[in-house]
């Protein structure tokens, strides 16, 4: 790294900071601070529903992919894409009608209150994790550029996105995203992905030094593919941070096609990773730690002043993640667990300084918990598990099925989510049967304790109607 390479990074982290600053000033309710005042048009939103899931993970985790098994790699981060894209085509018109900040909101107006708190506690608890592991890339980043201590690192990086997060909430995220989507773009676009293809000897030397399996797309396996989709799509339908970013478009038209491009752009963002981690491993065939393969890449084959915007792209798809994560967990503890339960007559004002003061203890806790994690995609899948496992089909029943009950929903949440963490602690981290098991008690528990809660069915029929 070059002076020129670090003064661009460092410029573009203060202009982060100034954002911060501003949107701490434009945030004057909790509606702005949590929503962005509801009135994006599609290239706002576009860019920061991209913005969002584009992440460390997504970013480094595929160039990963790529230079392990190539091509069929692109189902990590397209699986995501079309959750978003899937949830604004099918779920969104549902869901606007009951004019919601969060999604264990939707749960106690489709049940009740206790389901809405184990809403809350699981999905804070999902948003949180793809929090801490934004904080781990952003640290391996920033000790692999300027050379620092990773614990030094991930203070720094994960306190910058804090503090704007803090400080101007949805305003300064949803500012912030635009930049990082525009940097996000050029770098990995423009540059990175032209140069390696160059560096390595173009498409042709790709196919002649390489595996035939690493051009197929489904040389993972179909049950792997049906894994990604089952963790990621879904994950991605009940996100808050997904779902927090659509509630602050003008329109459901507007939020529909903004969803659509995402799930269009989320697949050629996840090829251009996936040939640079090829090229990487034609350039590089012995990196021994497979995460380190972007930066690597990076290093080998960019000049300086590109190199510094290359990973400056790199940072603003890892912080982009990580404020929106951050801020879907404060929002879901500060108003559906502190405001409901501990704060109930407190004004607007004071529920914007709670938001705010619940951010700043949130994001302290995923920096702790981020010195822990060793492995980025393990943390990820974890995440999506829980949520996708526990949440996805109680919020389909309510929506869909007239028989779902309050009590079936609550203890169909509680039930996954104890098959989900205890099949990952006994199959390991890394398995993806826990996932399968969660949703499948998730089911069975929700139609027959549904069809024999009799007492329940009619009451929480009558207030449903109601809410709607």
């Amino acid at each position: 790294m070059t002076s020129l390479d670090m003064f661009i990074i460092i410029i573009y982290f203060a202009v982060l900071v100034v954002v911060g600053v501003i949107g701490s000033r434009k945030a004057k309710t909790s509606e702005i601070y949590i929503l962005a005042g509801r009135n994006l048009g599609v290239f706002m939103l576009f860019g920061c529903l991209t913005a969002v899931f584009l992440g460390g993970s997504s970013t480094i985790g595929s160039a990963q992919l790529g230079y392990e098994i190539g091509f069929s790699g692109v189902w990590f981060v397209f699986s995501m894409g079309l959750g978003i894209t899937l949830f604004g085509l099918l779920l969104l018109k549902k869901v606007t009608g009951f004019k919601l900040m969060t999604i264990s909101e939707l749960l106690g107006k489709l049940f009740n209150v206790e389901s809405k708190l184990i809403g809350a506690v699981i999905a804070s608890i999902y948003a949180l994790m793809v929090s801490v592991t934004q904080v781990i890339a952003i640290g391996s980043l920033l000790s692999a550029v300027f050379d620092w201590n990773l614990i030094f690192s991930m203070l720094i990086g994960g306190g910058i996105v804090f503090f704007y997060t803090i400080l101007g909430g949805m305003w300064s995220v949803s500012m912030t995203d635009i930049i990082q989507f525009l940097i996000m773009t050029v770098g990995i676009f423009l540059i990175m992905l032209p140069i390696s293809l160059s560096k390595a000897g173009g498409f042709g030397a790709l196919t002649a030094q390489l595996p035939s399996s690493y051009f197929d797309f489904s040389a993972i396996g179909f049950h792997e593919i049906f894994q990604y989709l089952l963790t990621f799509t879904l994950g991605m339908m009940v996100g808050q941070d997904i779902w927090q970013r659509y509630f602050t478009a003008k329109n459901v038209k507007t939020a529909q096609t903004g969803g659509i491009l995402v799930g269009v752009y989320s697949f050629f963002y996840s090829l251009a990773m996936i040939i640079i981690g090829m090229c990487a491993l034609v350039i590089l065939p012995n990196i021994e730690n497979t995460q380190n393969v972007f930066t690597s890449m990076a290093f080998e084959t960019l000049p300086s002043g590109l190199l510094g915007i290359v990973f400056a792209a790199v940072a603003a798809a890892i912080m982009s993640t990580a404020s929106g994560t951050l801020l879907a967990s404060s929002t879901l503890i500060t108003k559906d667990i502190l405001k409901d339960h501990f704060f109930r007559d407190i004004t607007d004002k004071q529920f914007l300084r709670l938001s705010r003061m619940t951010t700043l203890v949130i994001g302290i806790i995923a920096i702790v918990i981020a010195l822990w994690i060793q492995e980025l995609l393990v943390a990820i899948d974890v995440a999506y598990a829980l949520l996708a496992g526990s949440i996805f089909i109680p919020i389909i029943f309510g929506l869909f099925w007239k028989r779902a009950t309050a009590k079936a929903a609550f203890y169909a949440i509680l039930s996954s989510a104890l098959v989900i963490l205890g099949g990952l602690a006994i199959e390991g981290l890394s398995s993806s049967n826990p996932i399968l098991y969660g949703i499948v008690v998730n089911i069975f528990v929700m139609i027959v304790v549904s069809l024999t809660d009799r007492s329940n069915k009619t009451k929480v029929q009558e207030s449903r109607t109601m809410d709607v």
